[in-house]
């Protein structure tokens, strides 16, 4: 009678054991990845923010992308035609794509995301197609852009938030609130978001390329301080980190528990002047070119570079950074001069000292740059009150008009386009200061109905003298991509983007 009761004892505790491993086997992989700054909002047509980019290339899937080398490649479309006359550009789509409530991706899907794009009611994505005059279904994985114009950026514009497809069920259920809980077609799906604290994201079962998502889970973080973020990478509380300052690149590289990747960015930091947004803009630095002209000669953009960022960016004075082929060499970064700063000011009939309200991001490197600025500037005759501000809502303040100088950044896009005519052209989404130059706006449709490189070129020339002379921003310089992990995370490659990709990461 004992021994049957012995052997059942030892196979319940061997099931028990097969259990444990099972549990062991089957415990979830969290990818814990710290940001920068808190997203704003997690719709595409609506989203301005550099880390919601990071969070979207987990969650939604765009009809594009862009490679190592900026070529355009194919994402949830296999393939694009354009047609003689630049105006009709085909595009297939990919077959076998389901949203994350289950619905399936289709032409109808993606007429539907790019329609929302171009009508919705504060669209920030309409300027940036705006080319297109409709959207056809040939069948159901075909469309047809009909362009007003020619339109080159156009398959470029397609590879960011643009080219993002959401489900149409979800969005219509949703309106205005589809944020709160965006459905799209990507790797992860979209769990829950405590504002300030976390985003979290889990793996979409159905995803097309699910063979290449070897995470379970992706935390992301908000920790403003980068010195944090590094702390807690270190300590192994996060396992990647975005924006790691470049003066702490030599503590990543000497922990052999991490790895740095980098890139130069596409994108640019700038200081915004508001030229024409409310009262505000009624000052000498606002209503004078030659003022302004004054302020970007008080900086030394090399010096700067040294002083923050260990010489580790790209100084630069365009849209585009020297390295980029529409880099527009006629213009060089000017040099530091007092002396002709002061002299401009006193052509402007500029007398005394010229306060400003200087609003900053509050995050470390650009109150850094801003407290460099601020001493520069003070040389050539002009007090900046800086005013430390968070970044989701310094750009509400922005667009406000309650600023006179702002300090932003633009993650930047593989085309110029991309880069620029948000910022340039009268009426665009990212104009906070509500410059307005007809010439520009022109020059700016010339560019985009160019497709050779040699003549659009040609135009930004044209462009970039007359924006330099008289338009309501100073580029600074072109930050490095800086990315830390830890050695248990593989697989991880940068792109100038500077967004986090997360298909083909694996966690050892």
């Amino acid at each position: 009678m004992r021994q049957p009761g012995r052997r059942a004892a030892v196979l319940l505790a061997c099931w028990a054991v097969l259990l444990s491993m099972s549990g062991v086997a089957l415990a979830q992989s969290t990818l814990r990845i710290g940001l920068g700054d808190d997203p704003d909002v997690l719709d595409p047509t609506f989203s301005r923010t550099y880390t919601a980019r990071i969070v979207f290339s987990s969650i939604c899937d765009k009809l594009f992308d862009i490679d190592e080398k900026l070529n355009i490649v194919p994402q949830l479309a296999l393939s694009h035609e354009t047609s003689e006359d630049g105006k009709t550009v085909t595009i297939k789509l990919r077959p076998g794509v389901k949203f994350h409530d289950g619905e399936d991706f289709d032409a109808a899907a993606a007429k539907y995301s790019l329609e929302r794009h171009l009508n919705m009611k504060g669209s920030f994505r309409k300027p940036e197609i705006s080319a297109i005059d409709s959207v056809e279904v040939v069948d159901p994985l075909t469309i047809k852009l009909h362009l007003k114009a020619p339109f080159s950026p156009l398959l470029a514009q397609l590879t960011d938030r643009a080219g993002m497809m959401v489900a149409p069920k979800a969005a219509e259920a949703a309106g205005d609130k589809f944020g709160l809980h965006p459905v799209c077609a990507g790797p992860y799906k979209f769990v829950e978001r405590v504002q300030q604290d976390r985003i979290v994201v889990e793996k979409f079962a159905d995803y097309w390329n699910k063979d290449n998502v070897f995470i379970d889970k992706i935390t992301y973080l908000p920790i403003v301080d980068a010195t944090v973020r590094l702390a807690n990478l270190r300590s192994g509380g996060l396992d990647l980190i975005e924006r790691v300052l470049a003066t702490d690149i030599k503590t990543v590289r000497e922990d052999k528990k991490l790895s740095l990747s980098k890139a130069v960015s596409l994108g640019w930091f700038g200081l915004l002047i508001n030229v024409a947004n409310g009262p505000k803009a009624d000052n000498p630095l606002g209503k004078d070119p030659r003022v302004r002209r004054a302020f970007e000669l008080s900086l030394d953009r090399e010096a700067l570079n040294q002083v923050v960022f260990n010489g580790e960016f790209v100084p630069g004075n365009q849209w585009v950074s020297p390295q980029n082929p529409y880099y527009q060499q006629k213009f060089p970064i000017p040099k530091r001069d007092i002396a002709k700063a002061k002299a401009l000011l006193k052509e402007a009939g500029v007398n005394g000292r010229i306060p400003i309200d200087f609003m900053v991001n509050n995050t470390p490197e650009t109150r850094a740059v801003a407290e460099v600025v601020q001493s520069m500037a003070a040389e050539a005759g002009f007090d900046l009150k800086i005013r430390v501000t968070e970044v989701a809502t310094a750009l509400k303040t922005a667009e406000d008009g309650d600023f006179q100088l702002y300090e932003n950044t633009w993650s930047g896009r593989s085309d110029p386009d991309g880069n620029s005519i948000i910022y340039q052209a009268c009426g665009a989404p990212q104009n906070m200061g509500h410059y307005c130059d007809k010439e520009v706006d022109a020059l700016h449709q010339q560019a985009r109905a160019a497709s050779d490189v040699a003549a659009r070129k040609a135009i930004y020339e044209k462009l970039t003298e007359r924006f330099l002379a008289n338009g309501w921003i100073i580029y600074l310089y072109h930050p490095q991509v800086l990315i830390a992990h830890t050695d248990r995370l593989q697989g991880y490659t940068q792109r100038p983007d500077g967004l986090v990709r997360v298909v083909g990461l694996k966690l050892k």
